[in-house]
């Protein structure tokens, strides 16, 4: 699925103003925080710690209005732990978002 960065890209511009470095370090940070819960998801060995890195994946999403990434993070939620297929949505969204090629 391609990246829709309408929603994303207007509150970093919210956020940073013309502030060009800030806008750099806010995406850095955002992509810093959701890649931790990603990990956290991989690392997950019960249920519980599995919704936990979903639900704070899908909290730092809304806080940047990265909708797609949401979305992700709700199906994680809603399926079962440790599906290796959401996760491999996530990573490859989060490579877009950073504009690096899939890992």
């Amino acid at each position: 699925m391609a990246f829709q960065s309408g929603p994303f890209e207007a509150a970093l511009a919210a956020a940073a103003g013309d502030d060009g470095a800030l806008h750099g370090e806010l995406r850095a940070g955002f992509l810093e925080g959701a890649e931790r819960q990603l990990d956290l998801m991989h690392r997950a060995r019960c249920d519980a710690n599995w919704q936990m890195a979903a639900r704070r994946l899908h909290a730092l999403a809304g806080g940047f209005h990265a909708t797609q990434l949401m979305a992700f993070a709700e199906q994680a939620r809603s399926g079962a732990p440790g599906d290796p297929s959401i996760m491999r949505e996530i990573s490859a969204h989060l490579d877009e978002i950073g504009g690096r090629v899939n890992r």
